[in-house]
């Protein structure tokens, strides 16, 4: 996410349940400046994405102006697909036969 002109003391990152919040507050500068062209917004944003159910936030990091969010898919164990091992079958019949 682009986020220049932003220091990391102005963002704050949450997750709440499904929901991941980003938000920005700028501070206020107490002399007033002007400009002769600003290419940069200097305002306030909050920015909600939604997000799967096993997925977590693991880390955030600020580069040049470009917040990285890495997401990790951690798939609970009941979730995960097991296998079942079949009992009987062939063992069955052969206990049978010997039997006859």
């Amino acid at each position: 996410m682009a986020v220049a002109g932003f220091d990391q003391t102005e963002l704050e990152i949450e997750t709440e349940r499904d929901t991941l919040k980003i938000s920005g507050c700028k501070k206020k500068g107490e002399t007033k400046r002007i400009y002769l062209h600003r290419g940069i917004a200097a305002r306030d944003f909050e920015h909600r994405f939604q997000l799967a159910d096993p997925v977590k936030v693991v880390e955030a990091r600020l580069n040049n102006g470009l917040l990285h969010i890495e997401l990790v898919r951690e798939t609970p164990e009941t979730l995960k697909p097991r296998k079942i091992s079949i009992q009987g079958g062939d063992n069955v019949q052969l206990l049978e036969r010997e039997a006859a």
